[in-house]
């Protein structure tokens, strides 16, 4: 019987039993598609991935990544997560991985501490941002049980953004993040009463502590996923909204995410403007956790 190896780390945390999940498989050769969706539901982590020879051989490897019900063009944490695995495995140049993904080419620099083992990564989305369509800011707060004027709409409407996966963005208040409960009814009203969601509608809530530092949380629950410790992709994303708010060339941030859930994450942040548009960047720590196989 074929077996499959992989291994779990706990993404944007320095310790155990934080972060977000994700399961790595090190070597996916021989699995289906249908195998492998199969296996990241009976993982039932936010994410799981499958790691194959690259086509290109100037790269890495080829990263599948998968959630509970379907495949995902990118993502931040299963990209941390899996440089993290590699990387302990020596399959990283020079400190770098590069993979190639639906979304495009994903550059990974590994993290190390000062005798050389590998704590973490970070990684720059695929894409520049991209925004989409803008969004009632009553319905938005109707899908996480929140009041209208709880979402903060000074800087920008509700709004469907990317660098290199959409989610719907919301600005509210500090106040209000943490009462955030989301009402699966009124995401599947907005989802199908909306053709622009494209029949897909994850909400990411963020509200401002600060100049630098941000707090979020993340809700899916049409895919499966009800709340999400930490969301690399959608914390890049806000990232390179937010300078696009202002005049300046580049902007850091610290976002904290996973609170409420009792796993707390630290993402740290960047975005610069380019010739092509805003591009952002999102990196941090990770635990390793557990090592199998799974058996076909």
């Amino acid at each position: 019987m074929p077996s499959y190896p992989y291994e779990t780390v706990d993404v944007f945390t320095d310790r155990p039993f934080g972060g977000n999940q994700l399961a790595v498989f090190t070597d996916a050769r021989g699995l289906s598609d249908t195998q492998m969706q199969a296996l990241a539901a009976e993982m039932n982590y936010s994410e799981a991935t499958f790691v194959l020879p690259p086509d290109d051989p100037a790269n890495d490897a080829r990263v599948r990544i998968f959630t509970r019900t379907h495949e995902m063009p990118f993502a931040g944490h299963p990209n941390v997560g899996t440089a993290f695995v590699l990387a302990r495995h020596g399959r990283d140049r020079g400190g770098v991985l590069r993979f190639e993904e639906v979304a495009g080419l994903v550059e990974v620099k590994v993290a190390r501490d000062a005798s050389g083992a590998v704590t973490g990564a970070t990684i720059a989305a695929p894409q520049p941002l991209t925004k989409s369509i803008e969004l009632p800011a009553d319905a938005i707060a109707a899908c996480a049980g929140l009041a209208p004027s709880d979402i903060v709409v000074t800087n920008h409407q509700p709004l469907r953004a990317s660098v290199g996966v959409f989610f719907v963005l919301a600005e509210v208040t500090v106040e209000a993040l943490s009462r955030a409960t989301p009402d699966l009814s009124r995401f599947r009203a907005v989802r199908d009463s909306t053709p622009g969601l494209e029949g897909r509608f994850s909400l990411f809530l963020y509200a401002r502590d600060g100049v630098a530092d941000i707090r979020a949380r993340m809700f899916a629950p049409i895919s499966g996923t009800w709340e999400d410790p930490a969301t690399g992709s959608a914390s890049a994303t806000v990232a390179a909204l937010l300078l696009s708010l202002n005049s300046q060339d580049d902007a850091s941030f610290k976002l904290t995410q996973g609170v409420e859930m009792g796993r707390p994450s630290l993402l740290h942040l960047t975005a610069r403007r380019g010739e092509d548009g805003i591009r952002a960047t999102v990196g941090g720590s990770c635990a390793q956790m557990f090592r199998g196989e799974a058996f076909l």
